[in-house]
């Protein structure tokens, strides 16, 4: 990142014919490594200077690496951007936490009782209870007319606490109403249970470089017609000096899979016109580069689309690895599928005479 923005800085500074945190005199020391502007210069020195609109250590906080894995982006400020909470209310129901979700349903819940028990208490009188109700009381009897339990120790007796039941009763049942479909879509929302090996490999088992993943399915049930998306993600600057993030695709031997039963590798071969073919693992690290996978498919047994995602920084590459074998076959015709070894790698000696790998720590 800290090389990112350096280049920043100097295609925005050659703009202006000088580089960042240089002056129109003359340098003492020319030999002399410069020091971070920061540390070198004092608050006098500073005003003759032509001030940073952002310093090194505040662009690396900012732009900062954030994979796409399963990570909500919470830190992520949205600024111009007003969350459409009462307009999105449905949203915002599926996608907080389970904590979140409680949390504000009870906070809620109490809040709607607690409203009706005052306004009950402006008519306590009209309340029929065996002795002169209080606010718990009332607090309870809300909640009793809200969920149409009516135990009947206490009732409305007369037409404004009538009024009053009757509008809360009717909230009520739109209240369990909208609850209970909020709790079933996010019990019921469908997940794809497919795990993704947490590193990924280079191997020449045929004599030909190859990224590969691997996927597999932990259910019993298959996912029908599975369509894979891999891409390399690159932030990069722009010939103007503004940062960028590039997405490239990278092709994989097959990207559609009719059938996954249990285990699969993705296999992205790495030739001439592949996008790794160009660069060292140090420099799609130092570009913050990242593989970025994408699985969609069909569930036989719930018949609905689930998709998932990971994705792999440069660091979690292994050169020279394959995947080890997980899935073994018995005499008498079963298949054994050992998953305890599904993240296992080997070490994968290139075949003598074989091309090495484009993408390499240089």
């Amino acid at each position: 990142m800290k090389r990112i923005w350096r280049r920043l800085n100097t295609q925005q500074a050659s703009a202006h014919g000088k580089t960042w945190g240089q002056t129109d005199e003359p340098d003492d020391n020319p030999a002399e490594p410069a020091e971070p502007e920061d540390e070198k210069l004092g608050a006098d020195d500073r005003k003759g200077k032509k001030a940073r609109s952002i310093s090194t250590k505040e662009a690396v906080r900012r732009f900062r690496k954030h994979a796409l894995d399963e990570k909500d982006h919470s830190d992520v400020v949205r600024v111009g951007l007003k969350d459409a909470l009462w307009s999105d209310l449905y949203h915002h129901a599926l996608t907080a936490n389970w904590f979140s979700f409680t949390l504000w349903a009870v906070v809620f819940y109490i809040a709607v009782n607690l409203f009706f028990a005052l306004l009950y208490a402006m008519v306590p009188d009209q309340v029929s209870a065996p002795h002169p109700p209080s606010l718990p009381d009332l607090f309870f009897f809300s909640v009793q007319t809200l969920s149409t339990v009516g135990y009947g120790v206490m009732a409305p007796s007369g037409p404004v606490a009538n009024t009053i039941v009757s509008l809360e009763v009717l909230m009520g049942m739109m209240i369990n109403a909208l609850a209970t479909g909020a709790v079933f879509a996010r019990i019921a929302r469908p997940r794809a249970r497919i795990i993704f090996s947490n590193k990924a490999v280079i191997s020449d088992e045929n004599g030909v470089p190859a990224l590969c993943i691997r996927i597999a399915n932990c259910r019993r049930s298959v996912i029908l017609s599975l369509d894979v998306e891999v891409a390399l993600s690159r932030l990069t600057v722009t010939h103007d000096g503004h940062l960028e993030r590039q997405f490239e695709p990278l092709l994989l031997v097959q990207a559609h899979v009719p059938v996954l039963r249990f285990a699969f590798v993705l296999a992205h071969v790495i030739t001439e016109a592949s996008p790794l073919h160009k660069h060292t693992i140090r420099e799609l690290d130092a570009e913050e580069g990242e593989i970025i996978v994408t699985v969609t498919g069909t569930d036989e047994a719930m018949g609905q689309t689930v998709f998932s995602r990971t994705s792999y920084a440069f660091d979690r590459v292994m050169n020279n690895h394959r995947f080890v074998d997980i899935v073994h076959s018995h005499p008498g015709g079963g298949i054994s599928v050992d998953y305890s070894r599904f993240h296992d790698i080997e070490t994968h000696a290139p075949k003598a005479g074989a091309t090495k790998e484009p993408v390499h720590p240089a």
